[in-house]
């Protein structure tokens, strides 16, 4: 769960997970304009209307290291 634990504003704050295509277009957006530019692209997939919570999963996705291309068989 992304944000505060047991923090509740008028809804839930769920669990979302993240295609490797919708990642690396929020990490393109991050690295290419900035945070704010990164919460934008996370907004156009998903329904997250807090900011905190939008931005914690931004600097979240944006950790994310690629995952290892398998070895070529010798």
């Amino acid at each position: 769960m992304i944000g505060e634990e047991g923090r509740r504003v008028g809804h839930e704050v769920g669990m979302f997970s993240v295609s490797q295509d919708e990642a690396a277009a929020i990490q393109r957006a991050f690295h290419e304009s900035g945070e704010w530019a990164a919460v934008v692209e996370l907004r156009r997939h998903f329904h997250i209307q807090d900011n905190v919570n939008a931005l914690n999963a931004v600097r979240s996705i944006v950790r994310w290291a690629q995952p290892p291309h398998p070895s070529p068989a010798v």
